[in-house]
C-alpha cells in the first residue's frame, strides 16, 4: 500500500505533468531562469556582494557587554536630515515650533539645517538666533560641505549664536571616490583637511562660540583604516583639547552590513583615533536594512559617546535611527535617557502635524497597537501580571508579561492601549474599530456593553461584521435616539445655578418644561425627570471631538443609572451643548422604552412638581394652593395620585437631592448642609438622610470620596 504522503505527492506530480508536461524540478529551474532573466541575465550572487570593509583589527570587546549603562549625548537631526526627506519641507514657522518641541523633550544638541542649501534654511537659523530662542544649555548644529563658499555662508548664518556645532563632511567611500568625485584617496583626504582649516579660520573671525564636527560620509562603505586616516588628519588641524573637544561622527549613510560589522568598525575607530580623550565619538545610523536601532545600540557598546537621529526614524529613504526607540529601550533596562517621552502620543501628534508623516501602528512605544493584546491568552497573562504587581509581589520592579515597559511611563493607557479584542477573541476590538474608523472614543465603562451588543449580532448572523456594519449597529442603538421623545430646543439662563426652558416633543406635540440645575445638563435632566415622573442618576459624562471624517463635530457620551442598571446614550452635533443634550435624550429614551413609558405626565402635575423643585426651601401647601387656585385637600390628593408621593415627600426629595450635591461637591459641615436645605435640627436631618439612602451624611460623603 502506498503511504498517504506518497499518494499526495504523486497527485501533485501528476497535476504538474498534466498541466506543464514537465517535472516539478523542471518547473523550479524554469522559475529560477525567469528570475535570472529579470536580473539581466545574472544571478543574485553575481549581481550583489559585500560593499562594506572589515577593519584590519577585530577585538570584539563590545560583545562582552550585555547592556548600555549610560545614555549617550543625543543630537536631533529632525530639522535637517528629517526635513530634507519630506515631500513638502517644513515652513519657517513649523520649524520654529518643531525646535521648541525638541527643546521640551530635552535635546541639548539640535541640528537645525544646512544654511547654504536654501534661503528658508538660512532664515530659520537667523530667526532662532535673533529671536533669542536658543536656551543657554542647548547647542544648535549646522551642516556644511567641505567647500569654501558653502563654509563661508554657513558661518554667516550662525554668527552670534551662543554656541554652535559646525558640522563638516565629505564622502570617503570607494563608490563615491571613484564614481562621483573621481579622486584618489589623497585628494579626498586633502579636501577634508582644507575644509577643517577653513572652519578653524572662520571660527576665529566670526562672533560666537563654536565646536567642530567632522563626518566621513558613507563611512559604512569606506575602508576603516582609510576613514581613520582622514579623521586623524582633520583632528591634527583642529588639535582638540579638554576645553575644546571635537566631534567625529561615523554615519551609516547607506546601511549595507549587519549591525555587528558596524560595531566592529566603530570599535576600531574608538581604539585607534588620535586625541581620543578629547574627541566625542558619534554615530549617525540610517535604516536601509531595518537595523538603525541595532547600529546605534551596538555603536554605543563599541565606544560611541553620541547618537544623531530623528523622532520616529524620519529621514532619507528608509530613514534615520529612531531616537525615541533607542531612548525608551534604555529606560526598559533602567537607564535614564535624559529625554522626556512621558507623553509620547503628544510628541507623535506634533511630529505628524509638522512633517505630514504618519507613525505606523507598529512603531515601538508610539504606535497605536504596540501595547495592544488581541489574543485572549495574552490578555489573561497581562491581567494576571497586573494583579501580581498590584499585590506587591514584584516589589518596585516592572515585570508584567508581554509588556516590556509600563505603558503609563510613556503616557499610554491600560484601558485603551493594552487590552483590546478583535472579532475573533472578544469584545474590545469593537471599541478599536469605532475609534480608528469613525473617531468615537468610547468611555471605558461603555466598551463592554457595546462589545457584547456587536458580538451578539455577529453570533446571530454567523458572520464577521465589517466596520461599516459595526457603526450602523452602534448608531441605531446609541446615537441621537428619539424613539419616545426628542428635545428640539433648549434655552438657558444663570439664576441660582442654571435655569432651563426645555422643549420636549412627543407624538408631534411640544411641551415647554422649566427646570433648574447645577449646570446645563443637570437642568435638562431635571426637566426630563419632571416631565416623565422618572428618577435616575447621571453617572457618566464624557465628550471629545470626532477625529475621523468630520473633525468639526463633537461626540458626547452619557450614562444614567436607574435600578442598578446603566443606560447609555451618544450625541453627535457641531455644538457640544447640543451633543450633550442629545446623548442624555438617547439614554433616557432607552430607559423609557424599557420601562414602557410612552408619554409624559399631565401639564398641571408637571407645573406643580416644577414649582416645588424651584422653591423647595419655602414652598407650603398654602403657597401651592394660592399659586394654582386649588384647595389644599385637592392638591394633596392630586399630587399623591399623579406623582406617586405626598407633598411632604416631594419637598423632602428635592431637599435631599440638594443635600447630596453639597456633601459631594463642597467641604461644608453636615450642620451647614442641613441648614442650607431647610433643616435647622441636624439630628432630624441625619435621620431623614439615613432613612432615604441607608447611610448617614458623613458615611455618604466618605463613600463618594
Amino acid at each position: 500500500m502506498i503511504p498517504v504522503s506518497c499518494q499526495i505527492s504523486n497527485t501533485v506530480f501528476c497535476v504538474c505533468v498534466q498541466k506543464t508536461g514537465k517535472s516539478p524540478v523542471s518547473v523550479q529551474k524554469g522559475a529560477r531562469k525567469e528570475r535570472i532573466d529579470y536580473m539581466n541575465g545574472t544571478t543574485v550572487n553575481n549581481k550583489y556582494g559585500k560593499t562594506y570593509h572589515l577593519p584590519p583589527e577585530m577585538t570584539y570587546d563590545w560583545v562582552k557587554k550585555d547592556a548600555i549603562e549610560k545614555a549617550p549625548v543625543w543630537c536631533s537631526v529632525d530639522l535637517r536630515d528629517g526635513n530634507q526627506a519630506l515631500i513638502d519641507p517644513m515652513t519657517l514657522e513649523d520649524k520654529l515650533d518643531f525646535f521648541r518641541l525638541l527643546v521640551d523633550i530635552g535635546f541639548k544638541e539640535i541640528e537645525v539645517g544646512f544654511p547654504a542649501s536654501s534661503d528658508t534654511e538660512y532664515q530659520f537659523i537667523r530667526a532662532l538666533i535673533e529671536r533669542n530662542m536658543i536656551p543657554e544649555d542647548v547647542t544648535i548644529q549646522v551642516l556644511t560641505q567641505a567647500r569654501e563658499h558653502i563654509i563661508r555662508k554657513t558661518f554667516e548664518a550662525v554668527k552670534g549664536a551662543p554656541h554652535a556645532v559646525v558640522h563638516l563632511y565629505n564622502s570617503t567611500s570607494v563608490e563615491q571616490r571613484e564614481q562621483v568625485f573621481k579622486k584618489d584617496k589623497d585628494a579626498i583626504r586633502q579636501l577634508a583637511v582644507d575644509g577643517a582649516k577653513l572652519l578653524k579660520e572662520m571660527a576665529e573671525e566670526t562672533e560666537g562660540n563654536f565646536t567642530f564636527e567632522y563626518s566621513p560620509e558613507s563611512f559604512s562603505q569606506t575602508e576603516p583604516e582609510y576613514a581613520l586616516e582622514v579623521c586623524n588628519a582633520v583632528l591634527d588641524v583642529w588639535q582638540p583639547d579638554a576645553e575644546h573637544k571635537a566631534i567625529i561622527n561615523l554615519p551609516t549613510t547607506v546601511q549595507v552590513a549587519m549591525p555587528h560589522v558596524f560595531a566592529c568598525q566603530v570599535e576600531y575607530m574608538h581604539r585607534h583615533m588620535k586625541y581620543r580623550e578629547n574627541v566625542v565619538l558619534s554615530v549617525h545610523p540610517h535604516n536601509d536594512r531595518g537595523c538603525g536601532v541595532s547600529d546605534a545600540e551596538f555603536g554605543i557598546l563599541a565606544g560611541a559617546d553620541r547618537v544623531e537621529g530623528t523622532l520616529f526614524g524620519n529621514g532619507e529613504r528608509t530613514g534615520n535611527v529612531d531616537i525615541v526607540t533607542v531612548a525608551v529601550n534604555m529606560m526598559c533596562h533602567g537607564v535614564d535617557s535624559g529625554l522626556d517621552f512621558s507623553n509620547i502620543m503628544k510628541v507623535r501628534e506634533e511630529y505628524e502635524r509638522f512633517t505630514g508623516m504618519r507613525v505606523h501602528e507598529r512603531v515601538p512605544y508610539a504606535g497605536d497597537l504596540v501595547f495592544t493584546a488581541f489574543s485572549g491568552s495574552h490578555q489573561d497573562a497581562i491581567s494576571k501580571g497586573m494583579t501580581w504587581l498590584k499585590e506587591g509581589k514584584s516589589g518596585d520592579r516592572w515585570d508584567v508579561p508581554y509588556l516590556p515597559i509600563d505603558p503609563k511611563d510613556v503616557g499610554r493607557e491600560y484601558e485603551s492601549d493594552v487590552i483590546r479584542i478583535n472579532s475573533v477573541s472578544g469584545k474590545g476590538g469593537v471599541a478599536f474599530v469605532l475609534k480608528q474608523q469613525f473617531g468615537f472614543s468610547l468611555p471605558a465603562a461603555m466598551k463592554e456593553e457595546v462589545g457584547y451588543l456587536i458580538k451578539g449580532v455577529s453570533d446571530r448572523r454567523h458572520q464577521e461584521l465589517h466596520p461599516s456594519e459595526i457603526y450602523q449597529i452602534f448608531e441605531e442603538n446609541y446615537i441621537n435616539l428619539g424613539t419616545v421623545f426628542h428635545i428640539p430646543e433648549c434655552h438657558f439662563r444663570q439664576e441660582k445655578g442654571i435655569r432651563a426652558e426645555v422643549t420636549i416633543e412627543q407624538n408631534g406635540e411640544k411641551r415647554l418644561i422649566r427646570a433648574g440645575g447645577n449646570g446645563r445638563l443637570d437642568a435638562v435632566s431635571n426637566a426630563i425627570k419632571t416631565y416623565f415622573g422618572i428618577s435616575y442618576q447621571l453617572s457618566v459624562y464624557e465628550e471629545h471631538a470626532i477625529s475621523k471624517g468630520s473633525s468639526s463635530k463633537a461626540a458626547a457620551y452619557v450614562a444614567i443609572l436607574c435600578g442598578g442598571k446603566h443606560y447609555w446614550g451618544v450625541g453627535v452635533d457641531e455644538d457640544i451643548i447640543k451633543a450633550s443634550i442629545a446623548a442624555l435624550a438617547s439614554a433616557t429614551n432607552k430607559l423609557a422604552v424599557e420601562q414602557h413609558i410612552t408619554e409624559g405626565r399631565e401639564a398641571r402635575i408637571v407645573e406643580i412638581i416644577s414649582f416645588i423643585k424651584n422653591d423647595y426651601m419655602n414652598v407650603t401647601l398654602d403657597t401651592l394652593s394660592e399659586e394654582f387656585h386649588l384647595s389644599k385637600p385637592y392638591l394633596s390628593k392630586y399630587i399623591k395620585e399623579k406623582a406617586g408621593m405626598t407633598f411632604q415627600e416631594a419637598v423632602r426629595k428635592e431637599r435631599m437631592k440638594r443635600a447630596r450635591t453639597l456633601l459631594r461637591e463642597t467641604d461644608q459641615t453636615v450642620e451647614t448642609v442641613a441648614a442650607e436645605v431647610g433643616y435647622e435640627n441636624v439630628e432630624h436631618f441625619n435621620r431623614l438622610f439615613k432613612k432615604n439612602y441607608g447611610l448617614t451624611p458623613v458615611q455618604y460623603r466618605k463613600q463618594e470620596e
